[in-house]
């Protein structure tokens, strides 16, 4: 039996949900469909996607694996899709494009380079940038667009966005952390674990904003920009941290297991987007590059998850 486009939306989800009977809901077809799809699915790959438990159900580490093949797949279907409506346009051009940290390095490659394949006269020049110098420049005009973390954008007045995907923030523990037995855990208790920060793409600030909602501070030990250093830290059990699920990934560097848990109190989600200036006409590159993303982004359907326990 051949894979089908309904088992993969089903299963994507059921993944984002993080409850078959919320995917149902989200879906508006029946709790057993869910079932029976993933059931089918996981028969099909000859592996176990998700692990089910009284809260819900959480990604295994092969239904990890699996994830971002099935977003592929259900964004090159919306793609082709679109492939008649845009094969009797030729668009030409260069847009100019600003990005992130996090978003240069874990949110934009892929889709980037597919969007170069769809449209080959149109030139992406990127530029890596900090959050203050691309709101600069998309007021002043020196940007078309910007690829940001929307989440985080001061200037609501001058620039429109629109977010793509949220990316939920979870706590991280090492293997063998005690509060690895709990499925989730409030920031009461964390403020007494070690703590290890990152600071890229003000992450730092992010932080405080919701930890200076409660009467607890995270007890930091060591401060950062790299995503990789803080996921050595965790994984060899200096410290913990809450970071989002876009950059999570179950293994350090060194090949150490980094568990992740929900964390019971509001943490605001890390959204991904896109942002332009207000009342400015985009010229047609830009308005595809525009267009390609939120429908690529609409047309999955689904933000990042992890394998951490759902509640």
């Amino acid at each position: 039996m051949a894979l089908s486009l309904r088992q993969i939306r089903y299963f994507l989800a059921t993944a984002d949900a993080g409850k078959i009977s919320l995917a149902a809901a989200n879906l508006n077809v029946s709790q057993s469909a869910v079932t029976a799809a993933v059931k089918a699915l996981e028969e099909e790959l000859e592996a176990r996607l998700f692990t089910r438990h009284s809260a819900g159900a959480a990604l295994t580490y092969e239904g990890h694996q699996f994830l971002q093949h099935a977003q592929n797949i259900m964004a090159a279907v919306s793609e082709a899709m679109r492939a008649p409506r845009r094969n009797g346009q030729s668009v030409e051009g260069k847009i100019r494009v600003g990005l992130t940290d996090t978003v240069a390095g874990y949110f934009l490659p892929q889709i980037l380079a597919r969007f170069v394949r769809v449209f080959p006269g149109i030139t992406v020049q990127m530029q890596e940038m900090q959050r203050d110098e691309i709101e600069r420049d998309i007021v002043d005009g020196g940007l078309d667009i910007a690829v940001m973390l929307v989440s985080n954008l001061q200037n609501r007045d001058a620039i429109d966005s629109l977010i793509l995907a949220r990316s939920r923030r979870r706590l991280w523990l090492s293997a063998d952390h005690p509060l690895k037995e709990r499925d989730a855990v409030p920031l009461e208790e964390i403020a007494r674990e070690p703590y290890v920060m990152l600071a890229v793409d003000e992450a730092n600030r992010t932080a405080m904003r919701y930890w200076e909602t409660t009467p607890h501070r995270p007890r930091v030990v060591f401060e950062t920009n790299a995503v990789e250093a803080v996921r050595s830290m965790v994984a060899t059990g200096m410290g913990v941290t809450i970071l989002s699920d876009m950059v999570y990934r179950p293994w350090s560097l060194e090949g150490q297991r980094i568990e992740v848990r929900t964390v019971t109190d509001h943490v605001p989600t890390m959204d991904v987007g896109l942002a332009w200036r207000r009342g400015k006409t985009m010229p047609p590159p830009a308005r595809v590059f525009h267009e390609y993303l939120s429908l690529t982004y609409s047309g999955s359907g689904h933000g990042f998850v992890n394998p951490a326990p759902l509640v």
